[in-house]
């Protein structure tokens, strides 16, 4: 069996019907975010280190293509294959989470002013 990977890429490549209120992530581009995935991890010589798949449903799909990064569990919403170089760079490589793809309930909230 090979090890655990140090961290785990899943990009939601459901598909919905046409028409469905929440649409869904295989419309907006999941398969081509998968493999820019893919790609970006093999040309850094991170894939075996590093995992990036295909996911069902995560029930997200309002937020655009969505992918969740595991052990973590930190989920980014609308993400396009330009974002996946930065996700990797940063995130996945250098830890600290991409904070403008960050899905709404992730975000910090905001710190209250001194005084308040």
């Amino acid at each position: 069996m090979a090890p655990p990977f140090q961290r785990h890429v899943f990009v939601c490549t459901n598909r919905r019907p046409d028409g469905h209120p929440k649409g869904c992530c295989a419309t907006k581009g999941a398969e081509e975010v998968r493999a820019a995935f893919k790609s970006e991890l093999e040309k850094r010589g991170i894939k075996g280190q590093m995992r990036a798949n295909a996911a069902g449903c995560l029930d997200t799909c309002t937020f655009g293509v969505s992918v969740v990064v595991y052990p973590e569990g930190v989920w980014y919403a609308g993400v396009k294959t330009e974002d996946v170089p930065a996700i990797v760079d940063e995130h996945l490589v250098g830890g600290r989470p991409v904070e403008r793809l960050l899905m709404p309930v992730m975000k910090k909230a905001p710190k209250p002013e001194a005084g308040t």
